[in-house]
């Protein structure tokens, strides 16, 4: 198949998923097409089945905000006549879905091609910004114009329902992970530079953004410290940043916490990781726990969104509810003075993420995709003046 992949490049995700999941799709054969206005920061290594086309948006005088979604829907339809792309699956349904629609019915009224497009939502697309009434009705038009739709969890696909007059099918497939790479050995070396007395390591990895309530994180750390030694990892960067530094001199904790910025080797640093933290007031999914708990790393996170469908409460970790963080810090402290039941709860989240592993979620993908390729490949077409 030759498949073009639409998605936002940036570590949040969707875009994680997105590129991953293309990886994934080249390493099995497929020819697949990422198409964003930069490289994906997953999209770190050559592979010949590989693309990548740059949006590029012209600016003038006239264009305070520069009309994006028109430069994507016409790099979208140059790619899919250049390349002869068989179907569009788009990440994000903001702008992407409706930037494929528009494509969509140009290649369709100036080749005859019909070409599928494929939209997976992912969370904020549909909990938060697709809400606002400045983009609901063209983000409930360009989901039910799509030929099909997913959602990364069922949560999700519940609040879409709620939210939007879906006329379709929403399918869950859920997010997914490289097992493989999340099984490494902690570095002894790395772990002392952050540890030097043997002190648990407690992470956090995230955007920062207001959602995620990262200051939760900071108010966990001082109480779970005051009874067990640890560290504070913080991964990633965004806005709510600085007020997390501040509140953690404001608590006296500062030198025991490290802000480490953004990350693409999540696997190193997971590895010499003892517990991970999650506080957010919603997640779709929560890639980030996953990841964490590929690596044998237990969760303590908020019972939000999607999470209760990946951290099984009082097994791989525990459940609280968002904004409690004196029920998390009590679980924290609890598992953290437990050696054997830590060790237990290590081995329960990697069973846990097997079941989520890519080798099984790569596959419905493709299944998904076969459903609108029966007919075989894409045929040659000729530009004309549409696609001058």
């Amino acid at each position: 198949m030759r498949i073009g992949i639409v998605c936002y490049p940036t570590f949040g995700g969707s875009g994680v998923l997105a590129t991953e999941l293309g990886k994934a799709l080249a390493d099995k054969g497929h020819q697949v097409h990422f198409i964003t206005y930069q490289q994906p920061v997953r999209l770190n290594e050559f592979n010949a089945n590989i693309f990548y086309h740059e949006v590029r948006v012209p600016t003038y005088p006239l264009f305070d905000y520069p009309p994006y979604e028109t430069a994507l829907a016409s790099t979208m339809v140059d790619v899919i006549v250049n390349n002869q792309i068989d179907l569009l699956h788009v990440h994000y349904a903001i702008p992407h879905a409706s930037a494929a629609f528009m494509a969509k019915q140009i290649i369709l009224k100036t080749t005859g091609r019909n070409i599928p497009v494929i939209t997976t939502l992912h969370g904020t697309d549909i909990t938060l910004v697709g809400r606002d009434k400045t983009y609901a009705p063209v983000v409930t038009f360009s989901i039910n114009e799509s030929d099909a739709i997913t959602a990364v969890s069922n949560n999700l696909r519940e609040e879409t329902y709620k939210s939007f007059r879906i006329e379709k099918d929403i399918e869950v497939i859920h997010n997914f992970v490289d097992v493989s790479r999340f099984r490494k050995k902690g570095i002894d070396a790395f772990k002392r530079v952050i540890a030097p007395n043997g002190e648990k390591i407690i992470m956090h990895a995230s955007n920062f953004r207001k959602i995620k309530r990262v200051e939760d994180v900071v108010r966990i750390f001082a109480k779970i410290r005051e009874q067990v030694p640890s560290k504070l990892l913080f991964v990633g960067d965004g806005p709510e940043r600085p007020g997390a530094e501040s509140l953690g001199r404001e608590l006296g904790i500062q030198e025991e916490v490290r802000f480490v910025g953004k990350q693409e080797q999540m696997e190193e640093i997971l590895a010499i990781s003892d517990l991970f933290l999650l506080t957010s007031e919603y997640e779709s999914f929560g890639l980030s726990a996953l990841e964490a708990m590929a690596a044998g790393v237990p969760v303590i996170s908020s019972n939000a969104g999607g999470l209760p469908e990946i951290n099984i409460n009082g097994v791989t970790g525990f459940l609280a509810n968002v904004g409690d963080v004196d029920g998390m810090a009590a679980h924290a402290i609890a598992l953290l003075k437990n050696a054997a039941m830590l060790e237990t709860f290590r081995e329960n989240a990697r069973k846990q993420s097997d079941r989520f592993d890519i080798h099984h979620i790569v596959p419905l993908y493709e299944a998904l995709y076969n459903r609108f390729l029966q007919e075989g490949a894409a045929q040659p077409v000729a530009f004309d003046s549409y696609v001058n």
